[in-house]
């Protein structure tokens, strides 16, 4: 009741905001959350691999590649996409690039032109026994 929960968000709240209309050439390095209604040309990672969030409205762009550990996408993404704990592709995601993902939560619609790579710790083997019989 008192504990921390871990839920597969790092925070709920937005720190910073690339508005529509607003179009931006060079890397983006950011920490807590960052939402992109616009463009970027340049590559968009959070600092230090610390926890982050990006969330790409469908009338984003990114040209570049993206390493952040939490990403929502409903835009476009034309470079590789690296999202250490959970990817989320919305309906109007169109991303031109292989994607690393350790979660990864795809809806209808979401296009992916590239590669789909699991990121994360492989499966325990689990041994099965027969039951045995009388």
């Amino acid at each position: 009741m008192f504990g921390k929960k871990n839920n597969s968000k790092p925070q709920g709240r937005i720190d910073s905001l690339i508005g529509a209309g607003t179009s931006l050439v060079g890397d983006v390095t950011f920490s807590g959350g960052l939402r992109v209604d616009g463009e970027v040309r340049g590559d968009v990672r959070s600092a230090d691999g610390q926890p982050a969030t990006l969330v790409l409205s469908e009338h984003a762009r990114i040209e570049g590649e993206i390493s952040v550990s939490h990403v929502v996408i409903n835009g476009t993404v034309i470079g590789p996409v690296h999202s250490s704990d959970f990817l989320e592709l919305q309906p109007r995601a169109k991303v031109t690039g292989d994607v690393e993902y350790a979660t990864i939560e795809m809806h209808l619609g979401a296009i992916v032109q590239g590669r789909l790579v699991h990121q994360g710790s492989p499966a325990k083997a689990v041994e099965l026994k027969l039951a045995a019989s009388n």
